[in-house]
């Protein structure tokens, strides 16, 4: 049988620390804790279940926090938990279960995070497969009979286990202001954090949060060079804050760009909400019914929610 550090970082988590810990009793060999500023009793309530609490300085860098965290781990897989997760007793049997026969082979083991939209997200999907387990060291090994080479890629197992996560606020404030920080800091961001940048955005940002990110998204929209995905997603971004700005639609390029590229639903939820907002309802509903017929990029209430939404708003009018 495999053995289990859990590994967390927490900050005032009093509300929801308790549950977690108590739903993977008996699941792990170690559990580390490190806080990352608690002004509650997070703290305290870490010490009822284990002596390995340690303090970490934020720096704005969740990435920074857990490799801390990692460091600290001795057995031989770590499971990473955050404090608003917690496992049914379906989920536990089954955590026990994999913990007896996981092959030592397999180095990350993905499990169901579910329950993601209960209280304000910016996923669109109320379940996703996560890594959560991992390999605390990984042994190389030759493949291939003949021009051998070192396997990179690693062995990665799908359960069926599911999380439950019980996310008491959203995080998008602070989320934002740390992939500004990230953006400043280094002048760009990757593919993944780009995408999550306009994602935050487009859901949740303010109107000082869109001018802090303007320019980097102007840039992206008019780069040929970069993956349509990125190019539609700074599209959305760029005619929500025109709609925000309340200037002339017909002055917006990034519709035309967008265009180009098939389309999505978030701008074109956004023209139906400039149209409706000039008193041109027939326009509002024809871009309705553009946005049911695209696809979305950042938000999938635009698809179909938001739309109806309007269409329903605009039934009188």
């Amino acid at each position: 049988m495999v053995t289990i550090s859990v590994c967390m970082i927490v900050k005032n988590e009093e509300n929801t620390l308790r549950p977690c810990l108590d739903s993977l009793k008996g699941l792990y060999d170690e559990l580390i804790i490190v806080d990352t500023g608690s002004t509650d009793k997070t703290k305290d309530i870490a010490s009822e279940y284990t002596d390995k609490v340690f303090d970490f300085t934020w720096v704005d860098d969740f990435a920074e926090a857990r490799n801390f965290a990692f460091a600290k781990a001795t057995m031989d897989y770590i499971y990473s938990a955050d404090a608003d997760e917690t496992l049914d007793e379906a989920n536990r049997k089954q955590f026990a279960l994999l913990k007896e026969v996981l092959m030592p082979e397999v180095e990350i083991v993905q499990m169901r995070y579910g329950n993601q939209l209960e209280n304000g997200s910016v996923y669109n999907y109320d379940e996703e497969l996560r890594p959560k387990l991992f390999k605390r060291l990984r042994t190389w090994t030759w493949i291939e009979p003949v021009h051998e080479t070192v396997r990179i890629d690693p062995v990665v197992f799908d359960s069926d286990i599911v999380i439950t996560h019980k996310q008491e606020e959203m995080h998008a404030e602070r989320d934002l202001r740390i992939l500004k920080k990230e953006l400043d800091k280094r002048g760009a961001l990757s593919v993944r954090l780009t995408d999550m940048y306009a994602r935050e955005l487009y859901m949740a940002g303010t109107k000082e949060d869109f001018e802090g990110a303007v320019s980097y998204f102007e840039a992206i929209a008019k780069n040929n060079e970069v993956i349509s995905e990125m190019i539609l997603d700074a599209c959305a971004v760029m005619v929500k804050y025109h709609n925000m700005l309340g200037m002339p639609i017909s002055s917006c390029t990034y519709v035309g760009i967008a265009e180009d590229l098939g389309g999505c639903s978030e701008v074109y939820v956004e023209l139906a909400k400039y149209h409706k907002e000039a008193g041109d309802i027939d326009k509002a509903r024809e871009f309705c019914e553009k946005a049911k017929e695209s696809e979305p990029v950042l938000d999938l209430k635009t698809w179909k929610e938001i739309p109806d939404e309007l269409l329903t708003s605009m039934v009188k009018m």
